[in-house]
């Protein structure tokens, strides 16, 4: 594994770390949605659906009971009840008009509760949605139901709503045990209670943990995210995400409260990357694509060992479904027409999906183009190859025109560290943890876009 600041074939990776490059969890990328893509849109690609689809589903719980400053998710903070109350009703509402679309047509394969906080709901709002979910669309019996905890809202009740819901995985977001750190990004969680709160998911059947970590946090350096790690890593979790803080705040403005001066520079990011990435995978665990570790036998390093590995909004993933509908405000729907995002504003979700419509607020439907260089770039992202002789099976003449910009990639760009081989293309091992700037020489959007992004590493 190559050390910070070392040569990259010519190029000093510190050079590219604070390049600005979209994170890839779809292509096109949300900032080149549009009002074009309508409920009215939306509703007829769900028509088209084929009878007996594998689907996914995605909900978003739109509040939390205390804004982390580092978080660039779609949520407000809120210490009353009411509000979430009110939501979940409109939830509701929402659930059974897609159910109706969906028309048993499609068969969920997965579902995945996020945020903000779904463990902010109480116990027996956590059971109305699960069944509701159940009465307005077919589950099949071995669908995986994922859900993102926050340790500091679990109790005991909530621990048997999400069993009673039937949970099978566990994401819990640590972001890092040091005090210091925990209090510049207002998110503090001892280790004794993110601790408490495996031991209560595993007590109850869920058969995966996930455990979020961060680098690159004010006040952090490599020795203090190595001891993170090493914490971390003595819970067993059976999956590990290993993000680099993305500092936006002309996007969220409470980032503003993080002090800019204590954030690790370029070179201290990539380093903390590194030797983040070093321990992990010395503890037994299998890298996968850019960020993200599984245990040998979890069924994401399944996926990655046999090229069945995807990408999107909550990251890696082994769901393979071609249909993922989200629910909720700021959710992201993705069919094979394209993509369609619910309104971000809680009101107006709420008072649209009341009068039985659909949130759909923009999207962006797919061009054979997109298809082709969206699926290059996922291949990039997740096997950090793609081959030749495929791209032109799947896409003919627009195969062929990524072919030959990926040559000319290879040949005249060393810095995007792509290599031709004989099957096809693939990006040097040092040049990995820079794959999001690799991917960004395929994307036609960037080229022409105003957009600001967050820094490659």
């Amino acid at each position: 594994m190559q050390r910070a600041g070392e040569q990259m074939n010519g190029t000093r990776p510190a050079e590219r770390f604070s390049e600005a490059v979209p994170r890839y969890t779809s292509y096109p990328t949300a900032p080149h949605f549009h009002a074009g893509v309508t409920g009215e849109v939306f509703s007829r690609w769900l028509g088209e659906m084929r009878r007996g689809e594998e689907i996914s589903l995605y909900v978003h719980i739109p509040f939390c009971d205390r804004l982390c400053w580092f978080c660039a998710c779609h949520t407000k903070m809120t210490r009353r009840y009411e509000p979430v109350a009110e939501f979940i009703e409109a939830l509701l509402c929402e659930i059974a008009t897609v159910g109706r679309m969906v028309a048993g047509r499609g068969h969920v394969r997965a579902l995945h509760f996020g945020g903000g906080s779904p463990t902010m709901l109480k116990p027996e709002d956590v059971v109305r949605l699960g069944v509701a979910l159940r009465t307005s669309f077919e589950f099949m019996d071995d669908a995986e139901i994922s859900v993102e905890l926050d340790p500091s809202d679990m109790d005991e009740a909530r621990f048997d709503a999400f069993a009673a819901i039937g949970m099978t995985r566990a994401s819990l977001g640590v972001q890092d045990f040091e005090p210091r750190v925990q209090q510049a990004i207002n998110r503090e969680q001892t280790f004794e209670q993110t601790k408490a709160v495996i031991d209560g998911v595993r007590s109850r059947g869920v058969r995966s943990v996930n455990l979020d970590l961060l680098y690159g946090l004010p006040h952090q350096t490599v020795d203090s995210v190595a001891r993170t790690i090493r914490e971390a890593l003595t819970l067993s979790p059976d999956r590990i995400a290993l993000f680099g803080y993305a500092h936006v705040p002309w996007f969220k403005k409470h980032q503003t409260m993080i002090d800019e001066a204590a954030l690790p520079g370029p070179r201290e990011r990539y380093a903390q990357q590194q030797e983040a990435a070093r321990i992990i995978s010395e503890a037994g665990y299998e890298p996968i694509g850019l960020d993200h570790f599984a245990k040998p036998g979890d069924a994401l390093a399944l996926a990655a060992d046999e090229g069945r590995l995807y990408r999107n909004f909550q990251g890696y993933t082994e769901d393979a479904c071609k249909t993922l509908i989200g629910l909720g405000p700021s959710s992201v729907s993705r069919l094979p027409q394209g993509y369609a995002q619910n309104t971000p504003a809680t009101a107006n979700y709420e008072r649209t999906v009341r009068d039985g419509g659909v949130a759909v607020a923009r999207g962006i439907a797919f061009s054979e183009e997109d298809r082709a260089r969206g699926w290059l770039i996922e291949r990039l992202m997740c096997d950090f190859a793609f081959s030749q002789e495929e791209a032109v099976r799947l896409f003919g003449d627009y195969g062929r025109l990524l072919v030959e910009e990926a040559r000319d990639c290879a040949r005249n760009d060393a810095g995007a560290g792509l290599v031709e081989t004989d099957a096809g293309f693939v990006v040097r091992d040092e040049a990995r943890p820079l794959v999001r700037s690799t991917a960004a020489r395929f994307d036609q959007y960037l080229k022409r876009g105003s957009a600001r992004h967050s820094a490659a590493v």
